[in-house]
């Protein structure tokens, strides 16, 4: 599934809570977080700071770029690896199929997407367990905190059968 010229604009709108870069630290994400919180991350960077928070995300969904440039993934030791291919500006039915396995597997899971990982937010927040919070990077602007509701599910639904 391709995204449509359409769409751009709509999803450069945070799909939840937008941390501002200068507050984005442990306590303050914590904040969003419970005891129970499956959490998934969306994007080498912010896969790397909540490791670094000591903030182990149960998914980590990253392609070993940054802003379009080469970088070294972040290191975790035992973690489940899975591959998929996942070409820029879509959303392959592979790339769906494994994010649901994922979802089956025991954590820490890491999901090394070959191509682009940015728009694998919307399946991860239609398929994602319940007690689920999903954070992803907003370019030049901070983080994005989605906690996984019947509401996001449905928008972020709409927002996949509108790619063709």
């Amino acid at each position: 599934m391709k995204l449509p010229d359409s769409l751009r604009n709509q999803l450069k709108i945070p799909l939840g809570v937008l941390l501002p870069e200068s507050q984005v630290n442990k306590e303050n994400i914590q904040n969003h977080l419970s005891e129970n919180s499956y959490v998934i991350t969306v994007g080498d960077r912010t896969t790397e700071k909540m490791i670094h928070f000591g903030l182990i995300p149960s998914l980590q969904i990253i392609d070993g770029l940054e802003k379009r440039q080469q970088r070294e993934p972040p290191k975790l030791e035992g973690t489940t690896e899975l591959n998929v291919d996942n070409p820029a500006a879509q959303i392959t039915a592979q790339s769906i199929e494994i994010i649901k396995q994922s979802f089956t597997l025991k954590s820490p899971v890491r999901l090394l997407v070959n191509g682009e990982e940015d728009l694998l937010v919307i399946p991860v927040c239609i398929f994602a367990p319940e007690h689920s919070v999903v954070l992803y990077g907003q370019p030049n602007q901070g983080l994005v905190i989605v906690k996984i509701t019947p509401e996001i599910r449905n928008k972020t639904q709409r927002l996949l059968e509108s790619m063709k």
